[in-house]
């Protein structure tokens, strides 16, 4: 009985080391080695500091930016250390109270906007980063932005066209738009007067 405890007990040590220690640090060298960006969180640097990650959505609240989905993640939301879901099932009072607040908010932000409102501007994902959001939903808030900006309408259609990222491999997943990269080009196409803007 001994001999194989002391068999069990070194095969874990073996395996552990093996899988635990010699393996996931091969991988990431490799990652590091021929996916440096995407190895490193995929971060975003402007102005030699960074922004954000091209993989982590992040709140925007001022009518001059595109609106990310809600997030559940975290008390405050956008909360990358908490990410999750809600948990709220379908027949949850609180999740109807809160999809009719963001509705009201929505409305309320955007007034020129006709039609229905995009679910994914209304709940959140299931991690609560999500970082991109349909076609629908940026064009759903273009009117906004274009008025905030002082830009033609148009010419805001024509940059969120240019984001519209298409499904992988023409099957996998839906069209989306990353928000912080649609943001950064509203910035440098289009910035704003100096006066209180972020």
């Amino acid at each position: 009985m001994l001999r194989q405890l002391s068999i069990s007990f070194r095969l874990l040590l073996a395996l552990t080391v093996l899988t635990g220690f010699i393996y996931p640090a091969f991988v990431s060298g490799l990652a590091r080695l021929f996916f440096e960006q995407k190895a490193g969180g995929s971060l975003i640097v402007r102005g030699g500091r960074v922004v954000g990650s091209a993989l982590i959505g992040q709140g925007f609240t001022q009518p001059e930016y595109f609106q990310s989905r809600p997030s559940a993640a975290g008390s405050e939301g956008y909360d990358a250390s908490s990410s999750g879901g809600s948990n709220l099932g379908p027949t949850s009072r609180a999740l109807a109270a809160r999809v009719r607040a963001a509705v009201e908010l929505f409305l309320k932000e955007n007034p020129e906007y006709r039609g229905p409102i995009p679910s994914d501007l209304l709940t959140a994902s299931a991690s609560g980063l999500d970082p991109d959001i349909s076609p629908a939903s940026a064009l759903a808030q273009a009117a906004r932005v274009a008025r905030a900006r002082g830009v033609p309408l148009d010419k805001l259609v024509a940059i969120v066209d240019r984001f519209v990222e298409h499904r992988d491999l023409g099957f996998i997943g839906e069209p989306r738009v990353n928000v912080l990269l649609l943001n950064m080009a509203l910035d440098r196409d289009f910035p704003m007067k100096a006066e209180g803007v972020k």
